[in-house]
């Protein structure tokens, strides 16, 4: 009998593990917004609906996007009780009885097995704790993956006070840093992002990109990838690549001026002035690309540059730009700060600098130019690792077997 037992208990959980999920996700941004969650998204969410599973994302309102949509498969809706630079105009008081409305007609219209939000300990609490009570109220478990951390008073009470059923970070760091708050180590698992392998690729043909960009032809591209602003160390990018310049005046750094993105506090363009006028002051107009590229252009840009820079001034978490490197075979260089060391090992498959450091940032930008066999061996490792680490196949089903341990 106790065999017979436990053979049925065996069978319902493979019937379960095999059971197509009905999983909503919420988050404050999707394309055409830009950011590292969003991209993210774009990643894990289509693959989980490649493997079989309803998948559906409630977001902010966006330019030239309908209210419902589809995105590879996934059912997107956008409200604006969602969009963060309209709240911080707006205020938060008097939301909550609104917010409930629509995340009750998204859930009942959804019937997820799994709520995941995403960066939803941070912002606006009448959001996180409606969320947890419709979850309560209906047993849905709910997932909130940590892709940043915060000193503030907020993010303490909304990681501690919110009933989250598991916390997923993106990084030991961002790990770390819950625990040091006062989580359960119990109730975290680190789960790293993933990349499509097959979309950032080392034998990717540059050439579209070069058309739209002929001031790239023949030079000496440096990438940094990521919205341009202080806390990507940006400013330090521009710095290093005055002194490159003097060695290399073939050099030329590509910097994404950003159009579509959350702007809580309304900084970003403020730090985008900044960072026009210090390439102004440098006098390296010639030697400094800025613009909004589109996401299908990025795979493009990493094939046309030599090196990608990641000088992040702040804790980064994690840094999904690390992956797109390396998938595309390129060397990054980065700073010793928050989640990117756990990617890039220094003399594997790039380099770590110190925070701030311009000097050390162009003088490791400096030996990659010079060395085409070092820009190889670095790039061509860091292919491998994402390959066998990193990929998006990997990111979703990692993802999977963590909510079956709580459905």
């Amino acid at each position: 009998m106790a065999k017979r037992a436990k053979k049925k208990r065996s069978g319902a959980k493979q019937k379960t593990h095999k059971r197509r999920l009905s999983i909503a996700h919420l988050h404050w941004g999707f394309p055409p917004i830009i950011g590292g969650v969003e991209t993210h998204l774009t990643i894990l969410l289509p693959q989980l609906v490649r493997m079989g599973h309803r998948v559906s994302l409630l977001t902010c309102p966006a330019e030239k996007s309908k209210i419902e949509e589809k995105y590879k498969g996934v059912s997107v809706k956008r409200i604006p009780m969602m969009d963060l630079n309209w709240l911080y105009k707006r205020g938060l008081n008097g939301i909550r009885r609104e917010v409930t409305r629509e995340f009750e007609s998204f859930i009942d219209s959804t019937k997820p097995d799994i709520l995941h939000a995403h960066n939803m300990h941070y912002f606006s609490k009448a959001h996180a704790a409606t969320l947890a009570e419709i979850s309560k109220k209906k047993g849905i478990p709910i997932f909130l993956t940590a892709h940043n951390v915060w000193d503030d008073v907020l993010f303490l009470d909304l990681v501690r006070n919110i009933k989250w059923t598991h916390i997923i970070a993106v990084s030991h760091f961002i790990r770390q840093e819950l625990v040091g708050i006062g989580c359960n180590h119990r109730h975290i698992t680190t789960i790293h992002h993933g990349i499509d392998t097959e979309l950032y690729h080392p034998d990717l043909d540059p050439t579209p990109i070069l058309k739209l960009y002929p001031q790239l032809k023949g030079k000496r591209v440096i990438f940094h990838p990521a919205r341009m602003g202080l806390a990507k160390g940006c400013d330090v990018g521009i710095k290093a690549m005055k002194i490159v310049n003097e060695k290399f005046p073939d050099a030329m750094l590509v910097l994404a001026g950003t159009k579509n993105i959350v702007d809580w506090g309304e900084r970003q363009q403020k730090e985008i002035a900044y960072m026009v006028n210090l390439v102004d002051f440098f006098k390296m107009r010639n030697n400094v690309l800025i613009d909004v590229y589109k996401l299908t252009d990025i795979p493009l840009l990493y094939a046309a540059s030599q090196i990608c820079i990641y000088p992040s001034t702040s804790s980064e978490p994690f840094g999904l730009t690390m992956l797109e490197a390396m998938a595309s075979g390129k060397p990054m260089i980065v700073t010793r700060a928050g989640g990117m060391p756990e990617i890039i090992k220094d003399g594997v498959n790039g380099f770590i600098t110190p925070v701030k450091d311009f000097e050390e940032l162009a003088s490791r930008i400096t030996q990659l130019l010079m060395d085409g066999a070092l820009r190889e061996r670095l790039g061509t490792t860091g292919r491998a690792i994402a390959e066998q680490q990193y990929t998006k196949k990997v990111l979703a089903n990692t993802t999977l077997n963590l909510y079956r341990k709580f459905f």
